[in-house]
């Protein structure tokens, strides 16, 4: 599932359910579900462990705030339908809207894709700036309080209603959240819904096993990926980015996004043990390695900015499997990278969180808390499935990547393979890619019949 086939947001498609609603964790993922909540609970509590900046400031918290983000379409046009405005305060604060098919170069399978024939918008920012301008719209939603410094201790529950709701028929119901707030004081806040959107160190999973429940089943890919970021000065009138993908037997891959106060955020990365360095000796010789002269020159003969060389590492793209779980608690789901994580080389994760809160919002709208965690589980299992294959199916383009591997990933491989090659020169079948690693459209859409032609024909 993916922006084609989810219906837009409906602001008038959701009624009041509840009186409150908890989400733990203010990244994207949070916000995004903060605001759908919001059309159906009368008070919207968000729980950061971090301070709530009043800058687009980077969260201690969630060091990959640091490292550059993409905002594929899928993202761009939820974010748009829930926080009106939000283009606009992120182009007013620095950020950029550039055209990824001029604006955007792509090196991939020895070359650089041809330019598509449409139009491809695409915000470029920190995720610093996109995590500001998300929660000043958030700011502007009166029931909607964010609460800074607090640490999730756990779930309050009580014996569940059959009557009520059934997801878990004879079980528990979560009834609020146990913190300790700004103070370090312990607090509970009752809830009619919580949310964990605490990402990947989600503590959702050890606390079924300690109340009786199985924990999800867990699919987990290595890959062992290491990843060094710089800033770097972008003159006024340079608004292009540049991607370079790994692509075996080269294990290294770069990406340069333009971003606010004329900068560039540029990021090293290396799969499988050749870790990027943390020096800028080091950095120097790691860019110097690429097939592409301007990653070099960005990283040797610019200005650097900011701190230094940020770095992070990324063992493993990890899937918890919730919508196989034959039990589950009422009044709690999961969202965002508490479900599923990827490897951060394809950008995909604010979309897919963005995407999680939009099912989420046709699911309230459609049975409202009724069974509301195995219907919302189902359905984004459909978009965790598409953006697995895409990503965890391109890691196995190495063989030292290590785990569950999809259903004919390596046929599907050996036809991305082609189809890049042929996207060298023809800049429809360039279009097609660029929409499926968009959030756009189904992988298979690479497999329709216009696609498969200039793909195969000699």
């Amino acid at each position: 599932m993916v922006l084609e086939n989810v219906r837009r947001y409906d602001p008038d498609g959701v009624t009041t359910l509840g009186e409150r609603a908890v989400v733990l964790g203010g990244s994207v993922a949070g916000l995004c579900a903060a605001r759908v909540l919001a059309d159906a609970f009368a008070e919207v509590v968000v729980l950061e462990r971090d301070p709530i900046p009043e800058t687009p400031t980077p969260r201690d918290g969630a060091p990959q705030t640091r490292h550059p983000h993409a905002m594929l379409e899928a993202r761009r046009a939820t974010i748009g339908d829930l926080f009106p405005g939000f283009g606009e305060r992120l182009l007013e604060a620095g950020g950029l809207l550039i055209d990824a098919s001029r604006e955007m170069r792509y090196f991939d399978g020895g070359d650089f894709l041809a330019d598509p024939p449409d139009r491809f918008p695409m915000y470029c920012a920190s995720r610093a700036l996109f995590e500001h301008a998300i929660r000043e719209g958030i700011e502007r939603l009166p029931s909607v309080t964010q609460r800074g410094g607090c640490r999730f201790t756990g779930y309050g529950t009580e014996a569940g209603d059959a009557g009520r709701r059934s997801a878990d028929a004879g079980g528990r119901t979560v009834t609020g959240v146990a913190f300790r707030d700004e103070r370090g004081d312990p607090t509970t806040l009752p809830a009619d819904l919580v949310v964990d959107a605490t990402g990947r160190t989600s503590r959702t999973p050890s606390w079924l096993e300690a109340n009786g429940y199985e924990p999800p089943p867990v699919d987990a890919v290595e890959v062992d990926v290491t990843y060094s970021t710089i800033r770097v000065d972008r003159p006024a009138s340079a608004r292009h980015a540049i991607v370079v993908p790994p692509d075996p037997p080269r294990t290294r891959g770069a990406a340069a996004i333009p971003i606010e106060d004329g900068r560039w955020e540029v990021i090293l990365q290396g799969l499988h043990g050749d870790d990027a360095p943390t020096d800028r000796e080091g950095l120097v010789a790691f860019a110097e390695s690429f097939p592409v002269p301007e990653i070099a020159e960005l990283v040797r003969d610019r200005e650097w900015s900011g701190a230094g060389i940020d770095r992070y590492p990324f063992p493993a793209s990890v899937r918890r499997r919730y919508d196989r779980m034959d039990r589950f608690p009422d009044g709690l789901v999961v969202t965002g990278d508490a479900i599923a994580s990827f490897n951060p080389i394809y950008g995909q994760g604010m979309s897919v969180a963005a995407l999680d809160a939009l099912v989420l919002h046709h699911a309230l709208a459609a049975g409202g808390l009724d069974d509301l965690a195995p219907r919302f589980f189902d359905r984004t299992a459909s978009i965790v499935e598409a953006v697995w294959r895409v990503a965890v199916g391109a890691d196995f383009a190495f063989e030292a990547t290590d785990g569950p591997k999809p259903t004919g990933t390596d046929p599907f491989n050996r036809y991305v393979d082609r189809l890049v090659a042929t996207a060298h020169d023809d800049g429809r079948v360039t279009d097609a890619y660029y929409r499926v690693f968009r959030l756009e459209r189904e992988p298979t859409s690479l497999l329709r019949p216009a696609v498969l032609w200039r793909v195969l024909t000699p």
